[in-house]
């Protein structure tokens, strides 16, 4: 996917400004930004949820809002930050419905659609749970349900919005290990939004930071996760350090620092 030049408005309020970037295929790039950086007006032009008034975006050399909205959904799915559950629907049947992109009108799920649900079970590891109502579940279950979901759109891009928000340190970690190995084991190509500097870090090929609309920094974390680069990204004092191989970012005052 490949961003050309985009600009994003809330009346004259200018949101992103010009921005051009692109994301690897087969990798996992984060969002990284302080709160009004614009990287969930970002992300939801790039899921369509949002049209930008100016720029490109570009998905196999195709704007993406020339997409049928079920050939956009075979390419890219999508896991959002909240997601509401209506009635007492199973694991298996809302994972389901991560087929629709593929059926036709009153077509009933064929061996495809069945076989493409019971790999998005087995992959995230719901396959004991998949009787039950979602809603009796964890936290940290309910997101792998809506992950697995996404999983059987059999898309090439999964487009995460904050995964492990809500979700305690066990689950967090435990979640993360997930998209690692999936993106290892697809070839996905991720791209989400972390609050966690320190997380992104761990997980991403690839680290855009953005502030106040505009692209600050893109690239490997060794190459632009510097002190000077957070700080500046955030608007407060920041230090990276290596611990034992590991780029670490710390509050002066405070140690570990999670944004």
């Amino acid at each position: 996917m490949n961003i050309r030049h985009l600009s994003f408005a809330y009346g004259n309020h200018l949101i992103l400004k010009d921005v051009s970037l692109s994301f690897a295929p087969g990798k996992i790039t984060t969002l990284l930004g302080a709160n009004g950086s614009g990287k969930s007006t970002l992300f939801n032009c790039c899921t369509r949820h949002l049209r930008p008034q100016k720029g490109i975006i570009d998905l196999d050399d195709v704007n993406i809002f020339h997409y049928k909205q079920k050939d956009f959904a075979r390419k890219v799915a999508i896991v959002h930050q909240q997601n509401r559950i209506t009635g007492d629907i199973t694991v298996r049947d809302l994972v389901s419905y991560g087929r629709s992109p593929y059926l036709k009108l009153m077509a009933r799920y064929g061996e495809d659609d069945e076989r493409a649900v019971e790999e998005a079970l087995s992959r995230t590891n719901l396959q004991e749970v998949a009787d039950r109502q979602v809603f009796a579940l964890s936290g940290g279950q309910r997101q792998r349900v809506w992950i697995a979901m996404a999983l059987a759109q059999e898309s090439e891009y999964l487009f995460l919005d904050e995964p492990t928000t809500y979700l305690d340190v066990r689950y967090q970690a435990d979640l993360l290990h997930l998209i690692k190995d999936l993106n290892a084991r697809l070839g996905l190509t991720v791209v989400m939004i972390l609050h966690d500097i320190n997380q992104a870090v761990d997980i991403s090929d690839e680290l855009i930071g953005l502030k106040k609309g505009r692209v600050l920094f893109q690239g490997r974390a060794r190459d632009v996760i510097t002190s000077e680069a957070v700080t500046r990204l955030y608007d407060t004092p920041l230090e990276v350090v290596n611990h034992y191989g590991r780029t670490l970012v710390l509050s002066p005052h405070i140690g570990h620092q999670s944004i």
